[in-house]
Parts: structure tokens; C-alpha cells; sequence
């Protein structure tokens, strides 16, 4: 069941056209990763999503209601959706009382609201500071009160606004840990906007990447960065080679020309000029020629440059282009990777993606 269905939906300020042409449909129970470089509309689309404010155009369907049509039902949508965002909301007031405050505006009873409460606090670990002030709690355990707030109204959908930014590894790892347990067994739809590629990776079971105010690409996790739809996707989703090439070939695999190398490609060529992606975790280096590889691609290279970047390390080398490969810090001191060596460079046709050149 789709719980979230956008299509065309738009959102100008002014002259300002911040959203176009947004599709997007979220699926009853799933993670949706929302990506993107920042201006590219993520927080805008979560607010119109919300119902906090409306889009200029378009279409929106929300738990199965068209809310542009029926505009008087947002009080109702509102109240079976919650909004956790960037920056912990807390009041001057006991944590308890943060956390009641949703049901005490929607006036349950009092038995009910100590019942739900305690249950919220103790799912996300802050049961001994039930009594605590909540100003006086660190950022992470802010969140986590937030978080509880939002989660005792038992939500059929949860947006997270950049929900772990400004928090400490521990204490976004705690975050993550909550969201897919609530997701697990409580069944809630998750959008959460994020600027971590790989809390994305770990949490989504489906991710949008977001450029220039529209929805670019939707798809798995792996779609996304291992197959990006174009060069700015894989750009932003991290891939270290993005090289110019032409197709030469289409009997079988795909061969295509990389300055004065051949590359064989397992994806059919979306057009005759093409650019060549391969993430560098997927090139292999070697000290000798490896007599048991398998991959398609398999030839001589010289390292050009080695770059640190703890716990990996960029490789460089010029095969008859240059390719970055991504290795392990461990791994590069036992192959004692240096600029001048002669290697090998194994690719499988699987891992070398194309796409348009232009575009």
C-alpha cells in the first residue's frame, strides 16, 4: 500500500522556484532515505509532506486522502504523523512533561498519558530521567526526549529532519538503533532527510536523491550508489571516477574506449558518447598479475599518487587512463603501495556503470 503519493508537485516563494516536478511515492512500512547537497529542497519537500505548509502545485495523496481537495482533513492527517527535527526541541519542563504535552493537547486521560509516556521513555532509554528537567540533558538525550514526544502519539508516519546532524557518533547511533526498531516492530513509515550518505545506506530500505529541487533518482540503496542514473548523482553519492569514453562495441558486454584503454561494461550503453563510473572501492589492485581472476577486466598500471584517508587510502594509477582505486590503509601498507610501482588492475564488467556524457 502507498501511504505517500506526489506527483508534479511544485513550491515557489516569490520568484523563488525552491521544488519542480516532484514525484515521489513511499511505500506502507518502509525506510525512504531522502539525499541531496544542501538548496536542494529536502526540507521543504518534508514540510509540504507534513502538511506544515502547502505546495504551490501538484498533487499529494496522504494515507490514501488527495489533500488538495480536502484541505479541511490536515488537522486529522496532521495528528497520525509526527515530525522529528534537525535541532532537539525541549521545554523548560520536567521530561515527563515534554512527552505528555502531545497528549495532553489532544486531551487524553490521565491514566492513558502516564501509561503512554512511561512506555515512550523506556523505549528510547530515558526511563531514570522521567523525573529529570529536560533542559538539562545532553544534546543526544534532547533528541531522544523529542523523539519520545513525537513517538507516544503512535505515528503511521515519521519524518526526520537531519534527526542526528549535531549529535556525537554514540548518540546517533543510538538514534538509528530506535528508528528501525520502531519501523520493525511497530510497522511506522520512516522519510528521514539526511546529509550522511551512509546513515542512508543503513537505515533506507529505498532512497530519492534530490537535485536542484526535484526528486533526481529513486531506488535501492545499491541502485543508487552503485548504478546512478547520471553524473551528478554520482557525484554526490560519492564515486571517485567519472571518466569520458566511447562505445565501440555492443556484441555481448559492452566495450567502450577510454583514452588508450579498452573497458568492458556489463550495462547497455544509454547512448554512443558516454561517461564511465566506477566507484573505487570496486577496483582491485595487485603486485603481479593474479592468475585466478575472473574479472573481465584485467590489465597493467603504474601508481601516480597515494592519498591517506584514514582508514582508506586513494590510489591513483595509469593504466591508460587514470583510474582511483579505494583501499584499506592495511591493505596498502601489504601490497607497499608508492607512486612509481607497477601493478595490476582488476575490474569485473559488472562494476564499471555508464551513463550519458553529457546531461
Amino acid at each position: 500500500m502507498t501511504v505517500i503519493e506526489a506527483q508534479d508537485v511544485r513550491k515557489i516563494y516569490g520568484d523563488m522556484e525552491v521544488l519542480h516536478d516532484v514525484g515521489l511515492a513511499i511505500r506502507e512500512g518502509e525506510i525512504l532515505g531522502l539525499i541531496g547537497p544542501s538548496g536542494s529542497g529536502k526540507s521543504t519537500l518534508l514540510r509540504i509532506l507534513d502538511l506544515i505548509e502547502p505546495p504551490s502545485g501538484g498533487e499529494l495523496s496522504i494515507l490514501g486522502i488527495d489533500t488538495v481537495k480536502e484541505r479541511g482533513r490536515w488537522l486529522d492527517l496532521r495528528r497520525r504523523m509526527g515530525m522529528l527535527f534537525q535541532r532537539p526541541i525541549v521545554f523548560n519542563a520536567s521530561v515527563y512533561d515534554n512527552v505528555a504535552m502531545g497528549l495532553r493537547y489532544r486531551r487524553a486521560s490521565r491514566s492513558e498519558i502516564d501509561r503512554k509516556v512511561k512506555e515512550a521513555l523506556e523505549a528510547v532509554g530515558l526511563s531514570r530521567y522521567i523525573g529529570s528537567r529536560a533542559t538539562d540533558l545532553s544534546g543526544g538525550e534532547q533528541q531522544r526526549v523529542a523523539l519520545s514526544r513525537v513517538l507516544v502519539t503512535d505515528p503511521e508516519i515519521l519524518f526526520l529532519d537531519e534527526p542526528t546532524a549535531n549529535l556525537d557518533p554514540g548518540s546517533t547511533a543510538t538514534i538509528e538503533a530506535i528508528v528501525a526498531r520502531m519501523n520493525r516492530e511497530r510497522g511506522i513509515t520512516v522519510l528521514i532527510s539526511t546529509h550522511d550518505l551512509a546513515q542512508g545506506q543503513r537505515l533506507a530500505h529505498r532512497i530519492a536523491v534530490m537535485i536542484d529541487g526535484t526528486v533526481a533518482q529513486a531506488g535501492s540503496p545499491r541502485e543508487i550508489f552503485h548504478a546512478p542514473k547520471d553524473k551528478k548523482i554520482a557525484r554526490f553519492v560519492g564515486v571517485q571516477n567519472i571518466i569520458p569514453a566511447r562505445v565501440i562495441s555492443r556484441e555481448g558486454l559492452t566495450t567502450v574506449e577510454v583514452k588508450e584503454r579498452r573497458i568492458v561494461s556489463a550495462t547497455p550503453p544509454p547512448a554512443e558518447e558516454v561517461a564511465v563510473v566506477i566507484r573505487g572501492e570496486d577496483v582491485s589492485l595487485h603486485r603481479r598479475e593474479p592468475g585466478y581472476e575472473e574479472a573481465e577486466n584485467l590489465f597493467p598500471a603504474r601508481v601516480t599518487a597515494v592519498e591517506p584517508m584514514a582508514p582508506f587510502v586513494n590510489v591513483t594509477v595509469d593504466c591508460g587512463c587514470d583510474i582511483i582505486a579505494l583501499v584499506t590503509a592495511r591493505r596498502a601498507e601489504a601490497l607497499e603501495l608508492a607512486a612509481g610501482m607497477d601493478v595490476w588492475v582488476s575490474l569485473p564488467a559488472k562494476v564499471v556503470h555508464l551513463v550519458p556524457r553529457d546531461g
